[in-house]
């Protein structure tokens, strides 16, 4: 197959098992990924899972077909910051991570309302 056919779905599967703090070996081992170990409730998580799932079904596939990623870090209920780690394709280039941010703050405000603004996690 062609490669330009396979690194998208490759690249999501591997993301995944990233991002769900699975062990790497069979074997066992700690979450070292530091990403969303904070437990939400009642309607802040319901309003985390939609952001969540807006993440995983419409923006990380588009942005992982350009080579870059976006982690859920944390949501602040009381401000509605939504904290992510963007991982641009540009890393060298200082305009796509505003780009990518701006994209995804956007994209996160249209449809989830209690989204005010999207900041980068460190």
């Amino acid at each position: 197959m062609d490669w330009s056919h396979v690194k998208a779905p490759i690249l999501a599967a591997i993301m995944d098992h990233f991002t769900s703090g699975k062990a790497l070996f069979n074997g066992g081992g700690q979450d070292n990924s530091g990403h969303d170990d904070e437990v939400y409730e009642g309607e802040t998580a319901q309003v985390v899972a939609e952001i969540k799932d807006l993440l995983d079904t419409r923006i990380r596939p588009a942005v992982a077909q350009d080579g870059g990623d976006i982690l859920f870090s944390r949501f602040e209920p009381d401000t509605g910051v939504v904290w992510l780690h963007l991982r641009g394709a540009c890393s060298g280039c200082p305009s796509s991570s505003a780009t990518l941010k701006a994209g995804v703050e956007n994209m996160l405000k249209h449809y989830v309302p209690e989204v005010t603004r999207v900041e980068q996690a460190l």
